[in-house]
């Protein structure tokens, strides 16, 4: 048997007590986990994330504009299949963002793309001040739509670009919870516009003028932002990658001195970006796709965002206040509302500690769970009234409690994992792809919602929502893989030969390096990836011969 995978076999027995008094010596952190480098990666996925915000404020305005939308007495007058479409037109767009944002990001870069998706938000929220303007009712309301649309582009498109800068720039001990900064992106803009909507009333002309301002603050915000190491070298921009590589690192721009890691780590990811431009000249479209770690993770997210636009999570945003009035909410539904959007927002917080401890499947089985039973719930309320006048409190509770239990997994995990499971080579298309999936399903349930609601009532519409949820717990227990602590190229090698890495590999894996590195055996983060891959390659090969001995019995 190789001495290293017996090594690692054992460590878990033999070498507890090293292992504890490893632990104690405090062994170097790779440069990409030092304090100077994680602040650094940190401060530009923040600065990448403002624009994320402002697409969270236009996923919840229609929350906040409905009222003064409807009004008889206002210049606007929409009825309800006009609100129907200023609701859901611009997840109707998000597809076409969706789909266009992977060549963006493969041909411009990531930087490139963000700035783009700012100018197009920039120029959504304008269309929707300036529309009041116009002579006609009915040119107010196509512009309006103009304006939700090119809005829809934006939001499409936006998500994508961050959630791949953030994973290339980092290392995976601390990529999730980078990634998870988009969602509390998303989180925040929504809160802000609940709160403008709540201080703010009917004042629809103001609340997008503020968001046009913030727009303008977002595009600003990119301006300062490298690109992304990983997509310089895609591109041959070798001496611009190894400077973007350096800050990302803690290092200084004019700092000369040669650091071992960091060349193997450049080195590492020249040579996997130029096996991905390899791949894309040699590979075909159709054989990109029959590739087992393309479309195994493709066919899996899209399941994915399917429960989860189908859960109810979407509706309960985009309609925050006509839910909880539905409901039987007797409190002011705008102030249900930002207590959905705190509620939302602090969860996300907790997020990152929550998936690194728990992992991502066991985080999405509780969030579908408790989804279930908050739907069930409120159907139950609307079925049987009686439980509302004994429990005046129960719809505010199970609609803040869903968004909770959403925010844990069902509504989170689908926009961490798309920048995790897809190969570098396709990871941009991919995720594209992905994201026009999975928004036409958001266009489809938002654009449906008010005709299904007035066709079977709330409290049915309720019970289907619960019982997607159930279902897409099902699927998470049986489909969605752990990536919780695999590396990229683990997750990539998972979907091509279906062999799992094991929490309990893992864990064996992880004490042996913390043992190790406070021995010194290893001089960099790089020299222990080598390892694991061969360690894992030598694992698969001792697998392969016992099968083999098994067929040959």
């Amino acid at each position: 048997m190789n001495p290293e995978l017996s090594k690692i076999q054992s460590s878990n027995i033999a070498l507890s007590p090293l292992i504890t008094k490893a632990l104690k010596k405090k062994p170097a952190k790779p440069l990409g986990e030092r304090k100077k480098a994680v602040r650094r990666q940190e401060l530009m996925v923040l600065l990448g994330n403002a624009c994320v915000v402002s697409s969270g404020m236009s996923v919840s305005l229609p929350s906040v504009s409905l009222p003064q939308l409807t009004s008889p007495d206002d210049i606007y007058q929409l009825n309800t299949e006009e609100i129907s479409w200023f609701a859901s037109i611009n997840s109707m767009a998000c597809p076409i963002g969706g789909l266009i944002v992977g060549y963006l990001m493969d041909r411009f870069g990531r930087k490139n793309t963000m700035l783009l998706t700012n100018v197009v938000g920039l120029i959504g929220w304008v269309l929707l001040v300036t529309a009041p303007y116009q002579s006609a009712r009915h040119a107010i309301f196509l512009q309006l739509l103009l304006g939700r649309f090119i809005s829809g582009l934006m939001m499409g498109a936006v998500l994508s670009p961050i959630g791949s800068y953030s994973a290339e720039i980092s290392l995976p001990r601390i990529r999730g919870r980078l990634i998870l900064g988009t969602s509390i992106a998303i989180a925040t803009g929504i809160l802000t516009m609940y709160v403008l909507g709540l201080i703010i009333r009917n004042q629809f002309q103001m609340v997008c003028i503020i968001s046009a301002i913030y727009q303008c603050v977002a595009f600003c915000c990119i301006l300062p932002m490298p690109e992304s190491p990983s997509w310089l070298l895609q591109k041959g921009y070798a001496e611009k990658a190894r400077k973007s590589l350096k800050y990302f690192r803690g290092l200084s721009e004019n700092d000369n001195t040669t650091y071992d890691e960091f060349e193997k780590e450049l080195a590492l990811i020249k040579k996997t970006s130029e096996q991905s431009r390899a791949d894309a000249a040699n590979e075909s479209l159709l054989q990109v796709i029959r590739a087992r770690e393309v479309y195994k993770p493709l066919i899996m997210m899209i399941g994915f965002f399917f429960f989860q636009q189908f859960s109810g999570i979407v509706i309960i945003i985009v309609f925050a206040a006509q839910i909880a009035t539905s409901a039987g909410v007797s409190a002011d539904p705008m102030l249900v509302a930002v207590f959905v959007g705190i509620a939302r927002i602090v969860t996300t917080f907790f997020m990152s500690a929550i998936f690194e401890r728990w992992g991502r499947r066991p985080a999405g089985m509780l969030s579908a769970a408790g989804m279930t039973v908050c739907m069930f719930l409120l159907a139950a309320n609307g079925w049987w009234p009686v439980i509302g006048e004994s429990f005046a409190l129960l719809p505010v509770i199970c609609i803040v409690l869903h968004i909770i239990f959403s925010t844990l997994g069902l509504l989170t995990l689908p926009f961490l994992m798309i920048s995790e499971v897809f190969p570098q080579r396709v990871r941009g298309s991919a995720n594209g792809v992905t994201l026009f999936v999975g928004l036409t399903f958001s266009f489809s349930v938002v654009k449906l919602y008010p005709t299904i609601e007035s066709l079977i009532g709330t409290p049915n519409s309720f019970f289907g929502f619960g019982f997607i949820s159930l279902l897409g717990l099902v699927f998470i227990i049986f489909v969605v893989p752990e990536t919780k602590g695999r590396t990229l190229l683990e997750i990539e090698n998972y979907f091509r030969t279906g062999r799992r890495v094991t929490n309990a590999q893992v864990a064996r894996r992880q004490s042996q390096i913390v043992m190790e590195v406070a021995q010194g055996v290893y001089s960099s983060q790089f020299e222990l990836d080598e390892v694991i891959m061969r360690l894992s390659k030598v694992h698969e090969d001792c697998e392969a011969n016992e099968n083999e001995l098994i067929s040959a019995k």
